[in-house]
């Protein structure tokens, strides 16, 4: 939701200057609408968030986990976020770090499917 709650954007900022080695990885396959021709913005304030990808048109929010994602304490987190952000009506994909580096085809077929099954 651009423009509503604008507290995130020095947080944003930040990341997208500090990204990770596989969100840059995804992050160069994304942009400039090389995936299907849908347009993803990166690291953006959604709500009491930061979308690590999001493509406004499809709703749809990619989000890049590393291992600090698989304690039950993180989980739970991603799960109240989840839950949150579907309340804003955006769907989320979790992608590991790992898929990126070694099935990035794979992530990229999954981020079309859920692409395209959503009215743009």
């Amino acid at each position: 939701m651009r423009g509503i709650d604008r507290r995130g954007v020095p947080i944003a900022r930040k990341l997208r200057r500090d990204l990770t080695p596989a969100e840059s990885r995804l992050w160069a396959e994304l942009r400039n609408r090389q995936l299907g021709g849908f347009k993803f913005v990166r690291q953006e304030p959604v709500s009491d968030y930061v979308a690590d990808f999001l493509c406004r048109d499809a709703r749809l929010i990619v989000e890049v986990d590393g291992a600090t994602h698989s304690t039950d304490e993180e989980m739970r987190r991603d799960s109240i976020r989840a839950a949150d952000l579907n309340h804003f009506g955006y769907r989320i994909i979790r992608v590991q770090n790992e898929d990126v580096y070694s099935a990035m085809e794979g992530v990229l077929d999954t981020i079309l499917a859920a692409l395209t099954s959503s009215p743009r």
